[in-house]
């Protein structure tokens, strides 16, 4: 079970404010999903290869916790906890009755735990969202049939729908239901918004968040202070937002949250920020979410490696990508095919102490499986050689295959070990 990271609209690529989506059941309220990806960090292998002497052993490249025994009680634990929606819903609601003035900082963090997974905040940046949960008032209407809005009232709030089920019937007939998650009300402007239809709860205990249009306005236009958009040929292809991780100010900086496929993949080799360290595994662990194939990837990689200034940095991703997302490679030929190309660049350019960590990150990973292998006759030739044994001290391994063999189709690669 890998844990996702907590803040998934790095990745986001889409500037629809509030996307209309199905019912996200109930049972999902309670929910936290955890900030640690469980992946190894840049700096957990890169450490690893700061000498290209001695022995290299695997503690450079830690296991991702995914079938960790030692942490599958713990995990467990969290799930249950987690996953009760009681629970997690009468926290969120005692955070929630409190005036906005008497909400402290962990109210707001419990609040904004809960919201981020509502699609009316989806695509809002993380410090909006925190604003809004500092401002939001919980309302509840007990009975099915009420009367939120008229058609034709004066709005004078944004309104989020945390439980229940409410239908807007609009003057032309024709009328739509929104469940938990769904906004209705004002957008964020100061103008004077009229309601377009009757608003009226479909079932009882419907329970709403409501931001007031002053507020809102607020919090939404002036995010602009807080986000710096980055611009090539006169096109937006990245937008970054600051963040401050304490109160003291010295872990401040830029975190990605939007950009385009290519601009993401340039911003692999480029410095991240303190408050945005773990960019390479959110991006691998993602990536294909909005690229068609992880060669358009490897590809940037081995062109980036020819270049000095950038080799090392092409090396860490791949490091990381190997060493975390091994079936990337091994279950794609094309993909194959690349990591044979880096480890050759990696013996010509001479960085033994990287080849090392790559060639142990690939036995570490690498699964067991069974080939057949048919031969018409005894003398007939087996399309590829081996290497090793007991007079040379090591196994016996996979030196060459042929390409468009019988050993080749039938699943056999170079570096396998016999």
């Amino acid at each position: 079970y890998l844990q996702l990271p907590a803040d998934l609209t790095k990745m986001h690529l889409t500037d629809n404010p509030h996307p209309q989506v199905t019912h996200v059941p109930s049972s999902q309220s309670g929910c936290s999903i955890a900030s640690d990806s469980g992946s190894s960090s840049l700096s957990d292998i890169y450490q690893a290869t700061e000498s290209e002497m001695g022995d290299v052993d695997l503690t450079g490249l830690p296991e991702a916790p995914v079938d960790s025994e030692d942490e599958e009680e713990e995990e467990d634990e969290d799930i249950d906890r987690t996953s009760d929606p009681l629970l997690g819903r009468d926290v969120v609601r005692e955070c929630l009755e409190k005036e906005p003035a008497d909400k402290t900082d962990d109210d707001i963090e419990q609040l904004l735990e809960f919201m981020h997974q509502l699609p009316a905040f989806a695509n809002m940046t993380m410090s909006v969202r925190r604003e809004l949960c500092s401002v939001m008032i919980f309302e509840v209407v007990e009975q099915a049939g009420a009367i939120i809005l008229e058609d034709g009232q004066e709005l004078d709030s944004w309104y989020v729908i945390l439980n229940g089920t409410v239908e807007i019937s609009y003057p032309d007939g024709k009328s739509e239901s929104l469940c938990m998650g769904n906004s209705f009300g004002i957008t964020p402007s100061l103008d004077k918004q009229y309601m377009n239809g009757m608003v009226r709860t479909k079932v009882d205990d419907c329970q709403f968040v409501c931001i007031a249009q002053q507020d809102y306005w607020r919090i939404l236009n002036h995010v602009e202070k807080n986000t710096h958009k980055v611009e090539e040929e006169g096109e937006i292809v990245m937008v970054k937002e600051h963040r401050e991780l304490d109160r003291s100010g010295t872990r401040k900086g830029h975190i990605v949250i939007k950009g385009t496929p290519e601009r993401l993949i340039m911003h692999l080799i480029e410095e991240h920020s303190i408050v945005d360290p773990t960019y390479i595994e959110d991006f691998l662990l993602t990536y294909r979410t909005f690229l068609t194939s992880p060669l358009e990837v490897g590809n940037k990689l081995l062109e980036w490696f020819t270049v000095d200034s950038l080799r090392d940095k092409v090396t860490r991703v791949v490091l990381l990508w190997v060493n975390n997302h091994f079936n990337d490679f091994e279950g794609d030929p094309a993909m194959t095919r690349f990591l044979e190309e880096f480890e050759k660049n990696l013996e010509d350019t001479k960085m033994k102490g990287h080849l090392r960590l790559l060639n142990i990150a690939c036995a570490a990973k690498a699964k067991w499986r069974q080939i057949t292998l048919q031969k018409p006759s005894r003398d007939s030739p087996l399309f590829f050689s081996l290497l090793g044994g007991s007079d040379k001290g090591f196994g016996i391994f996979v030196e060459t295959v042929e390409m468009g063999s019988k050993a080749a189709e039938a699943g056999l690669k170079r570096g396998d070990q016999v």
